[in-house]
């Protein structure tokens, strides 16, 4: 599945756009307890552990988006959009990922 940013795809030729399709990801509160109470890799004044989750998560919503679009009959995905939100307070925090794009087939 070829995933883009872009509105259009470079020496192809889009046949069909078949709608949006998104999949979201939840990254829970115990990663602030686990980062927090020393369980951290600091490496260059980035806390590792916690890029590794995001990552994760990311890597995860994509998977869902593609699966999404492969059931409509896609093959790639334009215009991809990533997004992080806080879900909860202070004590309690859970961070959603959602990635999002147009389900496309191109030749």
């Amino acid at each position: 599945m070829l995933l883009s940013s872009t509105s259009t795809l470079e020496n192809k030729t889009i046949v069909k756009y078949h709608g949006l399709v998104n999949g979201e990801s939840l990254i829970g509160s115990n990663i602030y307890k686990d980062l927090f109470s020393g369980v951290r890799d600091v490496v260059a004044g980035r806390t590792s552990t916690y890029a590794e989750e995001l990552e994760s998560a990311r890597n995860e919503a994509f998977q869902i988006m593609e699966n999404k679009a492969k059931e409509l009959g896609a093959n790639g995905i334009i215009g991809l959009k990533i997004s992080y939100n806080n879900l909860g307070g202070t004590m309690g925090n859970t961070i959603l990922v959602t990635a999002y794009g147009t389900a496309v087939s191109y030749e």
